[in-house]
């Protein structure tokens, strides 16, 4: 954990930096900022909660590639990014040894996408650009959630209508995704559409509407899903959009919608439940924690209108906020779990 935290706070400076605020950065933070984002930190979280629930030792060496991968990345180490996919690859045997142990359909969507994963991690390290990959890394995110929270509606029974209206925008986007490598606009818009789709489905069928009714954590975990939930429709709609786009204030609306108003707000949402999971301390539940999850959806608005009107000193502002609101989030989780000791 600490590994991926070290890859989180490289890859706010690097975004700072590449916001245009000047900072004294080597300059790989910036250059990789997105995968010591999404493999350096992301991946390492999510491959070290995969590790502790299949119990094996050798499930761990996930974290741990795609944290050191991540320093070796920041500091030129060459190999870096093979690092890196290795860590991916290491997931996807875990998540197959989940689906050994329960074969279900939830299991299979979060076996899907870590596949994704590995895929964008394998295509960036043999030299493709990044923003033909991160395509991939959006699907692996989506698919794990989709997985996640096809888990808890299971509680609800659902009719087979709503689950094939679920299951139907999940083919879509991995139609899109096979279609980015021969056609990359088209499928960008077609991944666009799938998560417009699957952005519906949550915000009609998820549990998170329900909870929201209920006081304290689930009250604040459902907020928080809710409004992941509408950001993972606009990042659908800006994909529809605008389709492939290489670099500009489009492409930095598209990665920041999901990226960090879908993605982000699941972590802010059940960090109180998956930090206790994974190191077994608790992290109690505390009114301020809405501080931090306003700050971010508020600096995300303000960054995607700076992105949509093209106002650059709008979207620096909002950018700088985001990683103040990654801050806040840790001083908090942090705070809670030592209070709680």
């Amino acid at each position: 954990m600490a590994l991926g935290i070290l890859a989180l706070l490289g890859a706010l400076i690097g975004g700072v930096v590449r916001l245009g605020w000047l900072l004294a950065a080597p300059a790989a933070l910036s250059a990789f900022h997105g995968p010591l984002m999404v493999a350096g930190f992301l991946g390492t979280m999510i491959s070290l909660e995969r590790a502790v629930a299949v119990e094996r030792v050798w499930a761990y060496a996930a974290p741990v590639a795609t944290g050191v991968g991540a320093l070796a990345l920041a500091a030129g180490v060459p190999g870096a990014l093979w690092l890196m996919a290795m860590g991916s690859a290491v997931m996807v045997v875990a998540l197959i040894e989940v689906v050994r142990r329960h074969v279900a359909l939830f299991t299979t969507i979060m076996a899907v996408g870590a596949c994704s994963w590995l895929t964008g991690q394998i295509l960036l390290a043999a030299g493709w650009p990044i923003h033909r990959v991160v395509v991939w890394w959006m699907g692996f995110f989506v698919l794990t959630i989709a997985g996640e929270r096809l888990e808890l509606a299971r509680l609800r029974r659902l009719g087979a209508a709503i689950r094939a209206a679920f299951l139907v925008p999940l083919l879509v986007l991995l139609v899109g995704l096979a279609m980015t490598l021969v056609a990359a606009d088209t499928g960008i818009r077609v991944v666009g559409a799938a998560l417009m789709a699957l952005a519906a489905w949550f915000g009609t069928f998820d549990v998170a509407r329900r909870t929201v009714r209920r006081p304290g954590l689930a009250r604040f975990i459902a907020v928080a899903l809710l409004a992941g939930y509408a950001w993972l429709g606009i990042a659908g709609a800006l994909a529809l959009w605008f389709g492939n786009v290489a670099a500009g204030f489009p492409y930095d609306a598209i990665l920041h919608a999901l990226f960090l108003g879908f993605v982000f707000s699941m972590i802010f949402g059940h960090a109180p439940i998956v930090f206790p999971a994974v190191l077994g301390v608790g992290v109690p539940y505390r009114s301020r924690f809405y501080v931090h999850l306003a700050l971010l959806h508020a600096s995300l608005v303000l960054r995607i209108v700076g992105d949509l009107a093209s106002w650059s000193a709008v979207r620096r502002w909002g950018g700088v906020l985001n990683a103040l609101a990654i801050l806040v989030f840790l001083g908090n989780t942090v705070s809670a779990a030592l209070r709680r000791r």
